[in-house]
């Protein structure tokens, strides 16, 4: 088909001029035919919205069941606060939690309620806040591997959604130990409050939530204030569920004590108090959700979610990239890819970049996250419409974006938590902004954008590197130091500086192997003289082909098994129907007089015998003839 037929579908729906014009040598379309294409070209927006906001919903339960399966874990880390005063280990913390309850947002708000109730000081929030700004950027990350199956596409996709970790770590390895040195940030912040007379005010807007809510809730509801409590000690919520059950009351608190056990899950009207008091519900009424009334864990309910929200989000996604395949081509795919990544006439050129900051810090604010908005660009980034250099820009403002709601839910708090809770989102406001100044405004400073491309190079070369990526940035690397944080600051010192060093020498060796080799010894001007395994993923990459050929066949060999069993199994049965049937009048008495299974007689038992045997025989001989 030509260029001209492929935007027939939708050119009259988006761009009325764009009405394709009759090929030379080819035979006119039909009436019914043109508008059986517009009719499609139509339908597919309404899908593409509905995949979008199902999408959204997904991502929203998928936080959920993470809360669930490791809340409780994430606000039991807050409580050694001795921990938390390490930089290095707060920095960890932050990362982890957010990773666990998949949501940098319900991570700042523990931060905030720590260092409102005196349990924790600005200055040691700071890294943790820094984390939580590392680990809200897994979620893109996860969406970029469901683009897996086009080495192109995930290439694109993979770089434009580590573009966002590479800006972070660029940022955290500057800040961090600037604002161990000299609090710049948290006296800023300090700075600031003090020069406005703040006034508590309105609840920060929900305005995406009001669009999904009504889906998410009828899935699960979650009591968000139990990982806080756990993260401020106290201990009427450690035996509380996360999952809602009753919603809309006003809680009493009477004077008397009582004795009688009650569920973890407070499943009664009575909710469990601290120290055998009983707090009562007035104008309560029970949620409506799927596990209202479950008698299953936090951890099952949240397996249960994950594992259901994962396979919504996969397959929106999927559907998301064939729409938008069919949608964004030929003439309607140049002009977005045009007004998108093309920049304003010189000498204004500088400015397009900006503006895209401006409109991303106006989607994120819109939807009230920044995964959301980093996750959905994803695959616009995959199938080449949006392109890494123009993500950059948009990614950075969604980091701003996200820090206008925590500041305008700090706004909300009580007025002696407000200084608190505003110091803490200006921290976080301060973080996104230097680091902007930093790796943006110069063109050689955009490191990220070249890391990035490399990590997508990479991965669309060994596709297994991806998860490697995910497990080592994430989780594997962020454990080990919390672990090395326990033994003790020696301990830290003792591992970390050797494998800092040996990282920056390899960086700077690398660097210079790229643009001034003359000013290495000629035995660093390559790594040539390392073994395969030390200077390259190759020797990795066929064994780990190696093991997942074996693992396919294993899996097969087992599959075959089951299958010939069942056929066994099958036939067996069907033998037994068989021999039933072979009743006739001249038989034997019934089983209640002879004492057998079935009423046949001798003959027709052999016969239904040798004709069972011979069907086996001859399926077996037609396996073995197929293979």
């Amino acid at each position: 088909m030509t260029t001209a037929g492929i935007t027939l579908s939708l050119s009259p729906v988006f761009f009325p001029c764009f009405a394709p014009l009759p090929v030379p040598g080819e035979a006119p379309r039909g009436e019914s035919e043109r508008r059986n294409a517009l009719l499609i070209g139509t339908l597919k927006i309404p899908l593409l919205f509905f995949l979008l906001y199902s999408f959204v919903c997904s991502l929203d339960t998928l936080s959920s069941s993470f809360q669930l399966a490791g809340g409780k874990v994430a606000g039991g880390i807050f409580q050694d606060n001795a921990i938390l005063c390490n930089p290095v280990a707060g920095l960890v913390v932050g990362i982890l939690v957010t990773v666990l309850v998949q949501s940098s947002s319900t991570s700042t708000s523990i931060i905030v309620s720590l260092v409102s109730s005196g349990l924790l000081e600005v200055k040691s929030a700071v890294p943790i806040i820094m984390g939580s700004n590392i680990g809200t950027s897994v979620t893109n990350t996860i969406v970029a591997l469901m683009q897996a199956g086009e080495r192109s596409e995930f290439k694109r996709a993979f770089a434009g959604a580590t573009i966002h970790d590479c800006f972070n770590w660029l940022s955290v390895l500057v800040l961090l130990p600037l604002e161990v040195a000299s609090g710049i940030l948290s006296i800023l912040a300090r700075a600031t409050i003090n020069s406005f007379h703040l006034q508590s005010g309105e609840e920060a807007p929900e305005l995406l939530k009001v669009i999904t809510e009504p889906v998410t809730k009828l899935i699960i509801q979650l009591d968000k204030s139990v990982i806080t409590g756990i993260a401020l000690k106290e201990e009427n919520v450690k035996n509380r569920s996360l999952i809602k059950v009753w919603c809309g009351s006003n809680l009493l608190t009477p004077s008397w004590n009582s004795s009688v056990a009650h569920s973890p899950n407070c499943s009664s009207l009575m909710h469990c108090g601290k120290d055998g008091n009983l707090t009562s519900s007035v104008n309560a009424e029970r949620c409506w959700h799927l596990f209202a009334n479950t008698d299953l864990s936090d951890l099952s309910v949240g397996l249960i979610l994950l594992t259901g929200s994962l396979v919504v989000l996969c397959s929106c996604l999927i559907f998301i990239v064939k729409v938008l395949n069919s949608v964004l081509k030929g003439q309607v795919a140049r002009v977005i890819q045009g007004v998108i990544n093309t920049d304003f006439p010189y000498p204004f050129g500088w400015l397009a970049g900006y503006l895209a900051m401006f409109v991303g810090a106006g989607m994120t604010f819109l939807v009230q996250s920044s995964s959301v908005f980093t996750s959905a660009m994803t695959p616009l980034i995959g199938i080449g419409v949006i392109s890494l250099e123009r993500a950059y820009p948009l990614t950075l403002g969604s980091n701003i974006g996200t820090t206008t709601t925590a500041i305008l839910a700090a706004l909300a708090s009580p007025g002696d938590k407000l200084p608190a809770a505003f110091q803490i989102a200006l921290c976080h406001f301060f973080f996104n902004t230097f680091g902007i100044l930093l790796w943006y405004p110069l063109p050689f400073s955009r490191l990220p954008i070249r890391m990035a491309s490399a990590l997508g190079e990479r991965t669309a070369k060994y596709r297994w590197f991806a998860v490697l990526y995910l497990l080592l940035c994430f989780l594997l690397l962020p454990s080990l130091v919390f672990g090395l944080s326990l033994a003790g600051w020696q301990a830290m010192v003792g591992v970390g500086a050797p494998f800092a060093s040996v990282a920056t020498f390899i960086v700077l060796v690398n660097v210079l192997q790229s643009h001034s080799p003359a000013h290495l010894p000629k035995r660093l001007r390559s790594w040539d003289f390392l073994p395969p395994w030390m200077r390259s993923l190759k020797p990795m990459d066929k064994l780990i082909t190696k093991a997942t050929a074996m693992l396919s066949f294993i899996m097969c060999v087992c599959v075959c098994v089951c299958v010939r069993v069942c056929l066994h199994a099958c036939s067996l049965v069907e033998w037994f129907c068989y021999a039933e049937t072979l009743n006739t009048p001249d038989h034997t008495p019934t089983p209640s007089h002879t004492g057998e299974i079935f009423p046949i007689p001798q003959e027709g038992m052999k016969t239904a015998l040798s004709r069972w045997v011979s069907e086996i025989t001859s399926r077996q001989a037609c396996h073995h003839s197929a293979a």
